[in-house]
């Protein structure tokens, strides 16, 4: 605490000393919602008032501007509706804050202090509120409209923002502390509250002047359906923290919104349990595309003060931290992926820093450990919460001159287009050569128009995410030929001289390698926005496109219909949308024909529903030819024994899907009008009872199957479903491979890259099974895929130029579809959605189900 000015450390200590959340009756425990992955490590897996978080602050921002037409003042209260008492709520046994108590408390400080501000940012996925919380000292519309031009100019004009002294003294310091994001990682919402409390209601004049020069928004829980059940995961089944870059889930897009909005210099992410409290930098390998050197030399001094903070708290179990950067091996803790919140907000402009609380309460232990024992334990965690908040807030007020700066330099860099900077040896304490990763940015990507591009569809989706994520993209307003390439006019360019270029090219470049340089990651190490979501992507090297542009807010429309009135109307599946665009046909009740090439053709009378459906997801309908022939497509119904991320993915493309599992097999008939069933988790064919067995059995006599992963492949062969034998690969590998296609289902259309986690590939090839797709020569393009240390088995070499999807029709008459990639992983790489949908309609057609 010595670190901080004396009246500061006064009103820190006021914090520590509230008591902590009362305790409420404990209920009889519920049961604890499974999670793909047991465990604490790595998972596979709109009343706002707030100006800048309003969709006229997106598309503000999206033209460059980063701020709506009208400014509100601060305090901005809101009187939040309150929750039903839920007496099953998994945090009262910890003694700790249900969720519906949070916004009583909430509306509360309101009512008694003009310091806090409580804003309703967006919904659950399950319709429960998500708060911001801002405590800062009143101010009128006219300061907070000048805090926002302030903020706009840091990113617009950063040179200008670094000649400004009104800004360097008067912009108020931003801190975002995110909790609750793992719901059963509860702490951090308490340990929060008490600190907002704390700021609310001091009346000493250190907390006066700090919230002068401060705004301090919490994020108090970012996950309340896992809160309030016991779950790592949100309502949906996904690890929110896994997301980020993907913002497929409501929780995830409200902080990605938060962060944007107020642009902090400091965050925290409050987590557990990991034994002793953790506190990031992290391990190399960091994400090559940060500016490191800007983000390190913040970060670990903030670190040891956190861990200061958390020792004075005098608790024996609270003595030391865990510095991944000073006390983990490479690889034990990495920052590489931008998956994670503090990841990705180091790409926004923050020093984004994961915090992990030391005792465990969750899982086993809630329901094993004496309810004392559990609020011994949550009360020292809320301790070490509390404490360091309270420590990242003070070290934000004491250097807040020299992170501004930093923030300032991050956009000036990208703006300028200028090289990272070498970091030496010994730039902070144990930086060394294992912590130097750099890249090198290239001067623009494209995503062409017109006949250069795959999917206009993928196209304007990754468009459009790419600009709600702040990454600045402009139309070409006329053809222009950039590194040996003509576009025409139409097509998109991310000019990579722009404030947040790192996070445009962590979500655009193919990645890398990254196998040799660590022995393991915490979690994936290969993405690519710019391979697998579908779009053509065009990378410009050296050489900027030199042609008049427009700021784009929202990517232009795309679906339409090109045939000649009377003529019947195709569809080719090449992305996702082609696929929902089939389901909104077939619920229409419009008659399909599926042709052998997996060609949707509707006759032409249904072109004025096609033509809503075309608009609505924006998908093209050409025309059929003459007398189209084909097999009548009837909707399949698929019952899926698949992880949540799948479930989400299979219902988001128009499927009905009902849910079975070996449990629910042999509870009971379920399996009654299903045509395809669809294998990766959960479901054991030896496991079934002859009840259960006899229905699958009936099924797949009838139906088709789909497989994915290991426990797929098991059921494959004990099923005897297809002749094909399954290789493992190293369970850890994981990332972006190049693959070559054949035909079938899987293959024909399918993008030149897929992704893998704990890859597969299938031998010994029976009769009538064809290779869908093999993986390349050389497999991996971006990630971590190393052969066993021992015996040299499961890595890329043996891999490389084995089938990796298989279709074919099986000695019980079965159409299958393995695959051994992750088409559907954590609803991430959306190009490759479309080979699943035509697996689904091609097996259940092909067995006789589904016409």
């Amino acid at each position: 605490m010595s670190r901080y000015p004396r009246a500061l450390a006064a009103l820190l200590a006021l914090a520590v000393a509230l008591p902590a959340t009362p305790a409420a009756a404990a209920p009889a425990d519920p049961p604890v919602g499974a999670t793909r992955e047991p465990g604490n490590g790595p998972e596979r897996h709109e009343t706002a008032a707030t100006d800048p978080l309003s969709a006229a602050g997106a598309a503000a921002r999206a033209q460059g501007h980063n701020q709506p037409a009208k400014t509100a003042g601060y305090p901005r209260q809101t009187k939040l509706r309150v929750y039903p008492e839920d007496p099953t709520d998994r945090s009262i046994r910890l003694g700790l804050m249900p969720y519906h108590g949070i916004a009583p408390a909430l509306n509360d400080l309101q009512a008694r202090s003009d310091r806090v501000s409580v804003e309703v940012i967006g919904q659950s996925t399950l319709g429960r509120d998500l708060y911001l919380v801002t405590v800062t000292a009143p101010e009128h519309a006219g300061q907070s409209r000048q805090q926002d031009r302030w903020r706009r100019l840091i990113e617009d004009d950063p040179r200008a923002a670094a000649r400004d002294r009104q800004l360097r003294a008067g912009y108020k310091t931003p801190v975002w502390i995110n909790g609750n994001i793992h719901g059963d990682e509860w702490e951090g919402t308490d340990g929060a509250l008490r600190v907002i409390t704390a700021l609310a209601t001091a009346t000493d004049t250190a907390t006066r002047r700090l919230l002068e020069r401060s705004r301090l928004y919490f994020t108090v829980t970012n996950n309340p359906d896992g809160r309030v059940a016991g779950t790592r995961v949100n309502g949906a089944g996904f690890d929110i923290n896994r997301d980020h870059i993907t913002s497929s889930q409501p929780e995830s897009r409200a902080v990605r919104d938060v962060v944007i909005a107020t642009q902090p210099v400091v965050m925290l992410d409050e987590h557990g349990y990991t034994g002793t409290t953790l506190i990031e930098p992290s391990t190399a390998p960091h994400g090559q595309n940060y500016d490191y050197d800007l983000y390190i030399r913040h970060a670990y001094p903030n670190a040891l003060g956190m861990e200061a903070a958390i020792a004075a708290l005098g608790h024996p179990e609270t003595a030391a931290a865990d510095i991944p950067f000073r006390d983990y091996a490479p690889g034990d803790w990495d920052d590489w992926p931008p998956i994670f919140t503090p990841m990705y907000a180091i790409y926004q402009g923050a020093v984004g820093h994961t915090v992990e609380v030391p005792m465990q309460v969750n899982r086993g232990a809630y329901n094993s450990l004496p309810v004392e024992e559990l609020r011994r334990r949550s009360g020292i965690n809320t301790d070490v919460a509390a404490a360091t908040i309270r420590a990242a807030i003070g070290y934000a007020d004491t250097h807040r001159g020299a992170l501004l700066a930093d923030q300032i330099e991050l956009f000036r860099r990208g703006w300028a287009g200028e090289a990272q900077r070498y970091v030496p040896d010994g730039y902070v304490p144990g930086f060394g050569p294992e912590d130097r990763y750099t890249t090198t940015f290239p001067r623009a990507y494209v995503i062409p128009a017109g006949a250069g591009q795959r999917s206009p569809a993928a196209a304007a989706r990754l468009v459009d995410h790419l600009v709600a994520h702040d990454v600045r993209v402009r139309r070409a307003k006329a053809p222009f030929r950039v590194a040996g390439r003509w576009h025409p006019a139409g097509s998109y360019v991310v000019d990579m001289h722009q404030p947040k270029r790192g996070l445009a090219n962590a979500v655009l470049e193919a990645g890398r390698d990254i196998s040799s340089l660590v022995p393991q990651m915490y979690d994936i190490s290969g993405w690519s926005h710019g391979l697998l979501w579908g779009a053509t992507v065009h990378t410009s090297r050296w050489e900027a496109p030199r042609v008049p542009t427009t700021a784009v807010a929202v990517a232009g429309p795309t679906g339409g219909v090109l045939a000649a009135y009377g003529n019947d109307l195709a569809l080719t599946l090449t992305d996702g949308k082609d696929v929902q665009a089939v389901n909104a046909l077939l619920d229409a009740g419009v008659r399909l024909l599926r042709q052998d090439d997996g060609t949707v053709v509707a006759p032409a009378s249904a072109r004025r529903t096609a033509a809503a459906v075309a608009e609505r997801l924006g998908v093209r309908f050409t025309s059929a030819g003459r007398h189209p022939r084909g097999e009548e497509l009837r909707k399949p119904v698929l019952a899926a024994a698949v992880a949540a991320d799948e479930l989400f993915v299979l219902r988001e493309l128009g499927f009905d899907v009902r849910p079975v599992s070996t449990a629910t097999l042999n509870a009971g008939p379920a399996l009654s009008g299903v045509d395809v069933l669809f294998v990766s988790s959960g479901l054991s064919y030896p496991a079934l009872d002859p009840a259960a067995r006899s229905e699958v059995d009936a099924l797949l006599a009838r139906g088709g199957v789909i497989t994915r992963g290991a426990t797929g492949a098991r059921f494959n062969a004990d099923a005897g479903v297809l002749p094909a034998r399954a290789v493992a690969g190293r369970s850890d590998a994981n990332g972006v491979v190049s693959v070559t296609n054949g035909g079938g289902p899987a293959g024909t259309g399918a993008p030149p890259h897929s992704f893998v986690y704990a890859p597969l590939w299938f031998t010994d090839l029976g009769a009538g099974v064809a290779v869908d797709q093999r993986y390349a020569a050389t497999p991996l393009v971006a990630g971590h895929w190393i052969a066993d240390p021992e015996d040299g088995t499961g890595g890329p070499a043996e891999a490389a130029g084995q089938a990796a999807v298989v279709s074919g029709v099986g000695p019980r008459g079965t159409a299958a579809v393995l695959f051994g990639t992750e088409p559907l992983f954590r609803a991430h790489p959306k190009g490759l959605f479309a080979q699943v949908g035509r697996a689904i309609f091609w097996t259940a057609a092909g067995s006789g189900a589904g016409g």
